[in-house]
């Protein structure tokens, strides 16, 4: 079929697909049950932990070696997502979804909703067909515009599901179910853009600018809508812990394709070099002139 990037929807006839899409849901229950139980801004951020776990899994299962600039990356991922958790807010206390609802409607976060659709929908229709396949930034901005809003809505969702089941019933509400519907929407134009995204440019280089992309907006959205009273040193704390969480993420992603093997960055025992990858199973040193003509 065609591809995502050319504008096609092929890869739902491959069952691996099918495969990762399941197991990506099941992730995001999780998540999604989050959601309920802590604020958006302390959630978010931990996605990073994700990629960590992701390198692991890859490295015993997939033969993908985490070489030690990968062992970096994860440790200040961990350092960051500590750090975040350590100075993250208190939870607001919510009555119902309806009241959510009004927090929805204040003035500065219709702003902020009507100028992310505006822009997603601008770039949908305007930018995408004549540079969605050249500019990185295209597709993984329409997935994180409407990233931002689908997490809100996933977080007033969440808390009527809880709220439901400790016995106040929120379906019986118009609210609830207007959260399901921008859920759903939100949800299916990320899936479709990300997929073209990924597509169309190298994973390696997709997966930390959505990350980066994605949690910015999800923390401005969050912090216009809720307004969580936070200090200035828990701001900071923050901030810092956000941008050594980005630097893991893209040394991770950046080094992962980079063969290094051996004892410091790729450099042997007898420090002669790095170790580069032969053809066959076995990994040779490579030898300077000198080293061949002592052997």
């Amino acid at each position: 079929g065609i591809r995502a990037g050319q504008g096609g929807y092929g890869y739902l006839k491959e069952p691996l697909w099918w495969i990762g899409m399941i197991s990506m849901i099941l992730g995001e229950a999780a998540n999604f049950a989050a959601y309920a139980f802590a604020p958006a801004i302390l959630v978010t951020p931990l996605g990073a932990l994700s990629i960590v776990v992701s390198a692991i899994l890859a490295h015993h299962f997939l033969q993908e070696r985490l070489n030690v600039f990968g062992m970096v990356g994860c440790v200040l991922c961990i350092a960051g997502s500590v750090s975040i958790t350590l100075h993250a807010p208190e939870e607001r206390e919510m009555s119902g979804v309806n009241e959510v609802l009004l927090l929805a409607l204040q003035p500065d976060f219709l702003l902020y909703a009507l100028s992310a659709v505006s822009a997603a929908l601008y770039l949908m229709f305007k930018v995408a067909p004549k540079f969605g396949k050249t500019h990185i930034f295209v597709n993984v901005g329409i997935c994180s515009l409407f990233g931002s809003l689908s997490v809100i809505s996933c977080k007033a969702l969440g808390m009527a599901i809880k709220m439901t089941f400790e016995g106040n019933n929120q379906f019986g509400y118009p609210a609830t179910y207007l959260c399901m519907v921008i859920v759903a929407c939100c949800v299916v134009i990320q899936i479709n853009y990300l997929n073209k995204a990924l597509d169309l440019f190298n994973s390696a280089i997709v997966s930390p600018i959505y990350y980066v992309m994605f949690t910015v907006l999800v923390i401005i959205a969050s912090t216009i809508m809720f307004k969580e009273q936070q200090t200035t040193r828990q701001v900071a704390t923050q901030f810092s812990g956000f941008i050594t969480i980005v630097s893991g993420t893209f040394i991770l992603h950046m080094t992962k394709d980079m063969d290094l093997t051996g004892s410091i960055a790729g450099f042997n025992a007898k420090g002669q070099g790095p170790v580069a990858k032969r053809r066959g199973p076995e990994e040779l040193p490579i030898l300077s002139r000198e080293t061949k003509e002592e052997l």
